[in-house]
This record gives C-alpha cells, sequence and structure tokens, in this order.
C-alpha cells in the first residue's frame, strides 16, 4: 500500500488537519525529536486506498549563514562578507532534528502534500522540506507526479477539504525571492553591523546597546522615528489669538461658539473683532445648515489593519499582535492572519461566516436580525491577489482565550470589524463604542431667527503646537506606504528598534528615540543618506517581487543589490570618522566609564567595569577591552588570579536562584587551550590542574543535554549546588554542610566523580552523630534525600553552544530519560544506569 506523507507548518497546524481529513479517525505517535507528533490514518488519495502520515515542521528548517571561519568578528574583514564570505543553509534549530526527523517520516513514502503556510515564506519552507526528504522517498515512475501543495486559508472542514480537492504545486519563484532577501539581509546586515558595532563599542563606554545593529529594513524604520524626534525639536512654536464667546438662551446652559474666521496671528486685529463684537448684548441665528455626518463601515482587515488596530486601540505591540493572531488562527478562530488584500470576492459565503457569530453572547440579537434582513455587500477594497481578509471563523468566548494575554481582546476586536461590514440599521458603534461619534459633537437644537443672550466675549492667546512622536500605527502606516517590510516582517523591525534600545515605547504607544537612535540616524544622514531614507530599499523590495511573479533573474537581483550596498559599505568605512564626531558630543569615553573592579594581569592596574550594555572590562593602562558574559552580575571572586595569566577572577551570577560561575577576563576573550572556546568560564576552562577548572570541579555528564557537564559552584556554600556548564539544570544538594569537594575517584556504576561532605554537626543526616562521607550524588544511598533537580530562572546565551571538554573518566552512562524528571534522588537517578 502506498503512503502519502503531509507536512503543515506547525505540530498545532497538524493535528488540526489531520483530525478534519481523518474525521476524527486517526492514531497519533510522537516523533524522534520530540517537538513534533505524526497522525496516521487511512484514507484515499487519486481514487486508490492509501495510508496518510500527517506531521509538521516548527517553522523553517533551515537558516542561512556564513560558514564557519567566516562568523568571527575579530578576523574576518566585513567588506568580505558581500561576496568573498560563502554562505551555507544550516538547521534553523539543531536541537530539533528537524532534517534526521522528516527524513526517518519520509523513508519509503510515494508522495508528498505540502501544507505549510500560503505566502512567501511558506513556498520557502516547501523546498526546504522538500530538499530533506526527496533523497528517502520512493522514486516514481515514469514521470509520475508526487510533489503536491495545498492552498488554504483557515482552519474550517469546508476550507481544508475544498484545498484537498484542488492541490496544486509549491512555487519556486516565491521561494527564491525569499532566498533573496535573506541572503542580502544576511551579507548587509552583517557587514554593517560588524564594523560600527566593534568600532563604536571599542571607543565609548555608555551606548547601552548590545548591538549596534543596522538592517536594509530596520534602519530606515528607525529613520522615521527620528525625522519625527527632528520635527518636534525644531518647532518654533508661533503665538495667535482667538475669539471666544459664550451665549444662552433661557435656562439652557452656555454655549461656547467657534470664531468663523478661527484665528488670528495679529493680537492688534483680533483685538479689533473683539471690541466690535462687545457691542452687541445679543446673537441672533442668521442660518441653520444641517449636514449628515456619518462614519463608513471599514473596509475588511488584512494584516497591516489588524496591527494598527491592535495597537491604537487595544495597546498591543505589533510584535505581541502577530503572535496572538497566528494562535487563533492555528487554534481555528480566525483565517490566515498574513494578507494584504481588504476585499471580500464575490462568491465569499458572507452568510455562512456571520451564522458562526449568531450564538455569541454579545451581539446574537443583532447577527440574528442581519441575517433575517438581508446583508449588504462590505465596502470594497483591494485584492492583493493572496488570502481573504482576516475573518473569524467561528465564534469563541473569554473563557476560551482568557489563558494568553491579549487573545481575547483580539479575537473580540477582529470579530467586531467583520461584523461591521454587514451592519446598517444597526449602529456599529455599539459594539465598538471606540468608533463612535464623540458627545461634544452633538449641536443643541435652535431655528434660524433664534435669538440667545451674549454672557461673554474674550480674546484668547494661544500657541501653536508640534507635531507629536509616532505611534506604532502611525510607523506600520509610513513602513506601507514606503514599502518597508512585508506584513509578516513589519513588526519584527518595529520590534528590533526597541530591543536595539534605539527607541522607546512611550504612553499611547509611542516611539520615542533614544539619544543612539538619533545619533545613529545623524550620522547616516551626515555619511550617506539612502542608508536611513526609504527610498533604495523600497526599490529592492519590487525587485524581490519581481522575482516571485517570475519577472526578474533571481542571481541578478542578488548580485546588483550587494555591488551597490557594498560601494555603500567602503563609502561608510571611509566616511566614519563623520558619524564619530556625532558620537563624541553625546557619549563617555571608555576610558571615562565604570568603576575599578579587579586587576589587569599585564599591567596590574585596577581594571574599570562597564555595567551599560555590553557589560565588560577596561584597562586604560593596556588601552584594551574584556568581554564579559551578559545578562547577570559581575563581582570580584575572592582576589584569586588566573594561574596562566595573573588576571584577577570575576564571579558570574544570574541571581539567588540562578547559576553562578567564576571567570578569568582574558581566558573569556582569548582561550587559552585548543578545545576551548571565546566565552567560557572556569566551569568549562580545561586546566589539568587549577582548582577553578572543570578538571577540578565536574562531577558528571548534564542529565539533560547531551555537552554540558555538572560543575560544583564552591561559591554557593551553605546552599550548596552544581550546575551544568551548557544548559540551565541545577542541582541543589547538602544544605548547610560546611565543606564540599569533588574527590579524584570516580563512582564505579556511573562514572560520577565522588564528593566528600562535611555536614554541619547539628544538621548532619548521618548515623551516630557522624560529619563526614563521601560518595557518589547519584548513586549513593545516603545522599538520595538530598539532592533535588531544578532549572535555573535565567539562561546566559553562551550555555547554547554545543561542544566543550570532559573531564577524563566522568560522566554519566548511556540512561533512559523520563520526560518530566522529578525533584528527589529516586528521579536523577533514574537518568544513569
Amino acid at each position: 500500500m502506498k503512503t502519502v506523507l503531509m507536512v503543515a507548518e506547525k505540530p498545532s497546524l497538524a493535528q488540526s488537519i489531520a483530525k478534519i481529513l481523518s474525521k476524527g479517525s486517526c492514531s497519533s505517535r510522537k516523533g524522534l525529536n520530540g517537538a513534533c507528533s505524526v497522525h496516521e490514518y487511512m484514507g484515499t488519495f487519486s481514487g486508490q486506498s492509501m495510508r496518510f502520515k500527517m506531521t509538521s515542521v516548527c517553522g523553517h528548517v533551515m537558516s542561512l549563514d556564513f560558514i564557519g571561519k567566516y562568523n568571527n568578528w575579530d578576523k574576518v574583514d566585513p567588506a568580505e562578507l558581500f561576496s568573498k564570505a560563502p554562505t551555507e543553509k544550516k538547521e534553523a534549530n539543531p536541537k530539533l532534528n528537524m532534517v534526521k526527523f522528516l527524513q526517518v517520516e519520509a523513508k519509503g513514502c510515494d508522495y508528498v502534500v505540502l501544507w505549510l503556510d500560503c505566502d512567501k515564506e511558506g513556498e520557502n519552507i516547501c523546498f526546504e522540506v522538500l530538499d530533506a526528504i526527496e533523497p528517502v522517498m520512493t522514486r516514481p515512475y515514469g514521470g509520475e507526479k508526487t510533489v503536491y501543495r495545498a492552498k488554504f486559508s483557515s482552519i474550517t472542514d469546508t476550507d481544508i477539504w475544498a484545498a484537498m480537492s484542488k492541490l496544486g504545486e509549491p512555487n519556486r519563484n516565491e521561494a527564491l525571492s525569499v532566498d533573496a532577501r535573506q541572503e542580502l539581509d544576511l551579507r548587509i546586515g552583517c557587514a554593517f553591523t560588524r564594523f560600527q558595532t566593534k568600532y563604536f563599542q571599542g571607543k565609548y563606554g555608555n551606548l547601552d546597546s548590545s548591538l549596534i545593529s543596522f538592517g536594509p529594513c530596520q534602519t530606515p524604520t528607525l529613520g522615521f522615528c527620528v525625522e519625527r524626534h527632528d520635527k518636534i525639536q525644531s518647532f518654533k512654536p508661533e503665538t495667535y489669538w482667538v475669539i471666544q464667546a459664550k451665549v444662552f438662551k433661557g435656562k439652557d446652559s452656555p454655549l461656547t461658539l467657534d470664531w468663523d474666521r478661527v484665528r488670528v496671528f495679529d493680537r492688534e486685529v483680533g483685538q479689533m473683532f473683539v471690541n466690535i463684537t462687545k457691542t452687541s448684548k445679543e446673537a441672533k441665528v442668521e442660518s441653520v445648515s444641517k449636514k449628515e455626518k456619518a462614519k463608513q463601515r471599514p473596509l475588511a482587515l488584512n494584516t497591516v489593519e489588524m496591527l494598527r488596530v491592535a495597537s491604537s486601540s487595544l495597546g498591543m505591540g505589533p510584535q505581541h499582535t502577530m503572535q496572538i493572531a497566528e494562535r487563533l488562527y492555528t487554534q481555528g478562530y480566525i483565517s490566515y492572519p498574513r494578507t494584504e488584500t481588504n476585499h471580500y470576492h464575490d462568491n465569499f459565503d458572507l452568510k455562512g461566516t456571520l451564522k458562526q457569530q449568531a450564538n455569541n453572547p454579545f451581539w446574537a440579537q443583532e447577527v440574528k436580525a442581519l441575517l433575517s434582513e438581508g446583508l449588504n455587500r462590505p465596502r470594497k477594497g483591494a485584492d492583493a491577489g493572496d488570502h481573504p481578509p482576516i475573518t473569524p471563523m467561528r465564534a469563541a468566548s473569554e473563557g476560551e482565550l482568557g489563558g494568553y494575554g491579549g487573545t481575547w481582546k483580539l479575537a473580540w476586536e477582529q470579530a467586531c470589524l467583520y461584523y461591521q461590514l454587514w451592519v446598517d440599521q444597526i449602529c456599529f458603534t455599539e459594539v465598538m463604542p471606540w468608533l463612535g461619534i464623540p458627545v461634544e459633537e452633538a449641536m443643541p437644537v435652535c431655528e434660524r431667527g433664534d435669538v440667545f443672550s451674549v454672557e461673554e466675549v474674550k480674546l484668547v492667546e494661544r500657541q501653536t503646537c508640534p507635531p507629536d512622536y509616532l505611534t506604532e500605527a502611525d510607523l506600520i502606516t509610513l513602513m506601507e506606504k514606503h514599502g518597508i517590510g512585508t506584513d509578516a516582517s513589519i513588526p519584527v523591525h518595529i520590534n528590533n528598534i526597541s530591543q536595539r534600545n534605539y527607541v522607546t515605547v512611550e504612553s499611547g504607544r509611542k516611539l520615542k528615540p533614544t539619544n543612539l537612535g538619533i545619533v545613529l540616524v545623524h550620522g547616516y544622514y551626515k555619511t550617506d543618506a539612502e542608508l536611513v531614507l526609504p527610498t533604495i530599499r523600497s526599490a529592492v523590495e519590487k525587485q524581490l517581487n519581481l522575482i516571485a511573479q517570475g519577472k526578474a533573474n533571481y542571481q541578478q537581483v542578488l548580485q546588483h543589490t550587494l555591488d551597490i550596498f557594498k560601494r555603500k559599505f567602503h563609502y561608510f568605512f571611509d566616511s566614519i570618522a563623520s558619524m564619530d564626531e556625532l558620537m563624541e558630543a553625546s557619549f563617555s569615553p571608555i576610558a571615562a566609564t565604570g568603576k575599578p573592579l579587579s586587576r589587569c594581569g599585564k599591567c596590574h592596574r585596577f581594571m574599570k567595569y562597564i555595567q551599560a550594555k555590553p557589560s565588560r572590562l577596561h584597562c586604560a593602562g593596556c588601552d584594551e577591552t574584556y568581554s564579559l558574559p551578559q545578562n547577570g552580575a559581575i563581582k570580584l571572586y575572592k582576589e584569586l588570579r588566573c594561574p596562566l595569566d595573573e588576571f584577577e577572577l570575576v564571579l558570574w551570577t544570574s541571581g539567588s536562584r540562578g547559576k553562578s560561575y567564576p571567570l578569568c577576563p582574558y581566558c573569556f576573550s582569548n582561550p587559552p587551550f585548543r578545545d576551548m572556546k571565546k566565552g567560557m568560564g572556569c566551569n568549562e576552562c580545561t586546566h589539568p590542574s587549577c582548582q577553578h577548572s572543570l578538571n577540578s570541579l565536574g562531577i558528571a555528564q548534564c542529565v539533560e543535554c547531551e555537552a554540558g557537564v555538572l560543575v560544583l559552584d564552591p561559591n554557593s556554600g551553605p546552599k550548596w549546588k552544581m550546575a551544568c556548564n551548557k544548559c540551565n539544570v541545577m542541582v541543589h544538594f547538602f544544605e548547610q554542610a560546611h565543606r564540599v569537594q569533588v574527590a579524584l575517584e570516580s563512582c564505579e556504576t556511573c562514572e560520577a566523580s565522588l564528593v566528600a561532605v562535611d555536614f554541619n554537626k547539628t544538621r548532619s543526616p548521618l548515623p551516630d552523630g557522624e560529619t563526614q562521607h563521601s560518595g557518589c550524588v547519584f548513586c549513593d544511598p545516603v545522599f538520595q534525600d538530598l539532592v533535588e533537580l531544578k532549572h535555573a530562572t535565567m539562561r546566559h546565551p553562551s550555555m547554547t553552544r554545543g561542544g566543550g571538554a570532559r573531564r577524563g573518566g566522568r560522566g554519566r552512562g548511556r540512561g533512559r530519560r523520563e520526560k518530566k524528571p522529578k525533584d528527589k534522588m529516586a528521579a536523577l537517578a533514574a537518568y544513569f544506569v
């Protein structure tokens, strides 16, 4: 019997699609990577009975990166990244073993149906999946078609079955346009980022940003924010005058009248009009004109409008909004949330979609009335040829969605916007009050000839006001207008400029540029304005779209764009002094920053600890800077020195419930042994005899990760612990013991190093008042109830790297792993044979 492999973009999506196509009769199992499940059932395909296997990836299978040696910032000229540096596709998340997982499931399969998200990124992932599985699939006979692409916009029975009945092919051109964007962003972004990060962080100590990044889309996005800031700063207020008159009739409240002329900028002219007006005691209504004012129903919802409304009405950031929208989509509550279209086709089932809301407790009555009275067609928008507008696919309650921050608010918002499209006699502003007409716009009833008594006439002085900072909604509008980013990437670029400390998000979701963001943009304007203006990126986006449409050659577009930016990079490199002048005026030299902490091993003077991102140590005597681990606190470590270079050791800690380890500042930046990498502390150092090294303090291979070693934290007493030097696993043991030492001997059962413990006499768990005992942390029965497995509260970036040395002959055996290890020793010992 033949087999059909089906692949979706996310595990939850695969489960939903399999449930629909199998009519609920599929069996499920976990895949070898633990992250993706496989759902199997019997069905028909091309008129034949076949076995179906539905599984998924977790987003992109592969990512683009430079080959190993070109990732070394210290040894590679950034200019080489434009052409000389070869790139390669690497697994996007090596821990998932996605390629191996796909190959295991695809082996012997006859057909594949790709259920990836229906946008350009989805098409790109299609070919990543095919590259992995086609070599192991059954070879087709006589040119038989074996690769199919499903196109769908929502996770409903109707849409999924319709997609299955009209399978197409993946679009190679759209996939190539994504490849081109990835390579351009990688080469251009890395070259500029590496150069300006090293240049400015080496000179200034208070930039407060771990990465001075540049991005072809990110930088113009920041440019919009700084442009508005500059307008605010350069604004010069002007004084003007208005006439303010108050009138009343009978017992009615006074009415303030607006001046038909609005304002004057000459006070004497304004005073002249006031003097004339003051001679009258009554005001007579000469004419009454009534103009009906109505709010138009909004267009159907596309991605950009969703991001705008979520930010302006709900106070939700674009990145957060997209995360929630994707979650609502995969759970079947809304249609695909990435679309440029805001127009419903004539054959779209409006009535059927609205019926889904007929039992919603918030607007069921209005929906039923609309269904019985008939629907008006929604306003006509633009059809971008991708997906239908974002539409509620089924009703939801706050109880169903309230567990994830903002989910209910966004679901409500989208349902309301959709519902508005058909409201006619029923006022839609009752459902969405923030779109209602303000009370102050209501006028009292008056007729021609009515007479009002004049209560007061005065000249009021006012000043013109500067524009406000851009809101996220304003910025999204500008990015869409100028073609910066895509509907999927716009939230990422806005999030990036915030994370890089280029802007801060103020009250009302306003984006206020920081000093660093302002100086960078002004510096780009001073050296090469096109680096920050939206024009060049907009032109590149148009070229990428031509690749997607099959109207432009992928390689030619790529090479032409890289040539332009390579020339710009060289000019920027030669002109960096002009940007540096702005930096000097805003930031302090690195030698004048920080507080003395530890002694340099070369000149023996105190080095200064710079806490601003990225935290580092600087020796003014040697004019050298040394990197440190980030996202934690640094303090002097007992005034102890490294035996290799005489630098005083420092202790990095992530908090009382987190990890800590000592490190030598020089060794951290300059690995002393071949098997060590840059950025390793003493807990990974393979020095054969140093009392702080892995060789002296390592106990056993980590119980969870493949590469780590559990290392005793000698500074943790009296709440002793050992921690993995790669991942965030921690083991707490021997609380209140006087001393814990790692012995030279190893356990005969699991090969872990033995530990010698000297317990507190009054709290010793040993029999007969004994205080000293040596044994294996994992196997010794005396230690069983004294060991507790936990996870650190923080995870340091360096802990994710593989590799690293282990103590000879020490490490755990091949053991079975429990899915959720318990805290006590009995569960911990189950990791070992």
